[in-house]
């Protein structure tokens, strides 16, 4: 006879959902609690997924609580702490403009501790819900296996937007990089690059995609580092000749530089390609749009004096960019002459990525020793220009003894997120900090439901980008038009229309 064997479950599920009870009696601590990652002293979104911590002390049971003046305390047993998602979003709605505490307990033995209050304040500014980022491992070891990701910020969830195994095989490959949106993807316009195989420049529009070849006679090269209009379906690129030299005496093994760049502006509609920057003993490249779109943003590196493209690879250190702006006329679509916004050359320092805050008062770039590829680079910190006084400062508030590079302003120009190596000076993480008056708050590490995530997962985040909607469009739509042939632009030169222009008028004159 076949036996039947019945589990009780009862008493042990009435065990594991019962609320823990912090101790009647605790002794006080005077030194603080270490905490991974460090969630204490910041001010966070209203709307952030829940900071999950890890407790970094020995002891025999963990009990920690968190709560504000209004709504429930939430209590948390053992070393990691992960708090419930909808009772954590409860928590930050009651608290909204005020502060939450978190007590943590401690048992050794017979003996409870408390230890001292962390405290955050829940800003009453909501952050972008979505971000996105290119995750690859070291692109000098291997870059198959990348991926274009977007990331919900008030819970985990993450979904690959598009990543390079899909068409890669033994014999062939991609590099899918420089995704790029239009006003923080609000009317769904994306646009990013495939390399090699199936090559092109990829545009998102909603649910569609089609695949453009930026490449002319008279450019030579394709369109690489983007900046769409907020306004206008026009993106400003810069197209670059660029390679990797490797260091055998050096702690920063990598050295990328461009041998040519220069900046063209593309018009989606018309599909035609025209210079903005092409001045042949310059390095102009990374271009990036004001807020209201009147003004176009990049940095440019001239050769010094007997360098050649061939020197670069022992003279790459003697090459620093310094920041300029074009103002842009939307109706004829011409840019004036350049303005130098913040000569760093003349400090012997480089700068790069410059990025304007969404109210127009402010410009964020980089700043480091030489080149422009600062995710390289340990000397390179965040600075910030007061755009009305012309004022610039280091952002001490921010920056780590490691890198931090690729930065963006959230829709609203409360929020800034950016890339650093402080964690262990290898892999790029991302960071949020919350940005008022001319002052940013304690940075922290965007949240992940683990709170062991970061050790165990060797990729970089690349090019970290706020977006106010996820992208929509499916990845079989995408993989139909990357398979397609590219529509090949057209180069178009406003300064010839023109001079064709005047000399029709002056022959109609005369007769």
């Amino acid at each position: 006879m076949k036996k039947v064997w019945i589990w009780i479950l009862l008493p042990l599920c009435a065990c594991a959902c019962s609320s823990p009870q912090l101790p009647d009696k605790a002794v006080a601590q005077t030194d603080a609690i270490v905490i991974s990652p460090d969630y204490q002293g910041l001010t966070i979104p209203c709307n952030i997924a829940p900071l999950n911590f890890n407790i970094d002390a020995d002891a025999d049971e963990y009990l920690t609580a968190i709560y504000g003046k209004t709504g429930d305390k939430l209590i948390c047993s053992g070393k990691k702490v992960m708090w419930k998602l909808k009772q954590w979003k409860s928590l930050l709605a009651d608290n909204q403009e005020d502060t939450l505490c978190v007590d943590i307990y401690l048992r050794r033995g017979d003996q409870w501790l408390k230890y001292p209050t962390l405290k955050n304040f829940v800003a009453p500014d909501a952050i972008d819900e979505y971000i996105s980022y290119r995750l690859i491992e070291p692109s000098y070891v291997y870059y198959e296996d990348m991926t274009i990701s977007q990331r919900h910020l008030t819970d985990f969830d993450e979904k690959v937007i598009f990543g390079n195994m899909y068409f890669s095989t033994v014999e062939s490959g991609q590099c899918i990089n420089c995704h790029s949106y239009q006003q923080y993807n609000r009317a769904g316009k994306m646009q990013f690059h495939i390399r090699q195989q199936l090559g092109g420049t990829v545009l998102v529009d909603g649910k569609q995609a089609r695949k453009i070849n930026l490449k002319t006679q008279q450019t030579g090269l394709n369109g690489v580092y983007p900046s769409w209009h907020p306004t206008e379906n026009l993106i400003a690129y810069s197209i670059n000749e660029t390679g990797q030299n490797f260091h055998t005496r050096d702690l920063q093994k990598v050295e990328v530089m461009d041998t040519k760049s220069d900046v063209i502006l593309y018009d989606v509609d018309k599909n035609e390609i025209s210079f903005v920057a092409g001045d042949s003993a310059a390095l102009e490249t990374f271009p990036s749009w004001s807020a209201d779109g009147k003004t176009l943003y990049y940095v440019s590196a001239r050769y010094p004096q007997g360098i050649t493209p061939e020197g670069l690879k022992t003279r790459f250190n003697e090459f620093y960019y310094d920041i300029f702006k074009k103002t842009f006329d939307l109706q004829t679509k011409t840019f004036s002459a350049a303005d130098t916004i913040f000569a760093a050359s003349n400090h012997h320092r480089s700068a790069t990525f410059p990025r304007e805050s969404p109210d127009g008062k402010y410009l964020l770039f980089t700043l480091g020793y030489f080149g422009n590829f600062h995710i390289w680079h340990k000397s390179a910190d965040l600075y910030l220009m007061d755009l009305q006084t012309h004022a610039v400062r280091r952002m001490d508030e921010l920056n780590s003894p490691d890198v931090e590079s690729y930065h963006s302003w959230s829709s609203d120009g409360h929020w800034i997120l950016f890339s650093s190596r402080r964690d262990d000076g290898s892999y790029t993480r991302l960071y949020i900090a919350y940005f008022k008056d001319g002052r940013a708050g304690k940075p922290f590490i965007v949240p992940q439901q683990d709170p062991d995530f970061y050790h165990r997962f060797f990729k970089s985040y690349n090019i970290p980008e706020f977006m106010v909607a996820p992208v929509q469009i499916s990845r079989q739509a995408l993989m139909k038009a990357i398979k397609q042939a590219p529509v090949n632009a057209v180069y178009h030169n406003p300064a010839e229309q023109a001079r064709n222009l005047t000399d029709s008028i002056q022959e109609n004159f005369y007769e």
